[in-house]
């Protein structure tokens, strides 16, 4: 199984993005998307940008991904009282 997130474009030189995920800063190949630009978002997979998406699919994917992993934290505390 494999796993994308998404990140913002703040800034692309040739075919390399740098992009923002979740505040951090990643670099990322931008060889297999085409009219990558700043401001855009991908999903990133092991430093590659696999293909663009909306703002809208970003933030929802982002959403759900927190969403997960406050879900995750809670179950690990309702365990640790066990």
């Amino acid at each position: 199984m494999c796993l994308s997130i998404p990140a913002k474009v703040i800034s692309v030189e040739g075919n390399m993005a740098k992009a923002s995920v979740g505040g951090t800063i990643v670099k990322a190949g931008l060889h297999l998307v085409e009219d990558v630009k700043e401001g855009d978002y991908i999903l990133i997979h092991t430093g590659y940008a696999l293909e663009k998406i909306s703002e809208e699919e970003a933030l929802e994917t982002l959403r759900l991904v927190k969403e997960l992993d406050e879900s995750v934290e809670s179950l690990g505390k309702e365990s640790d009282g066990i």
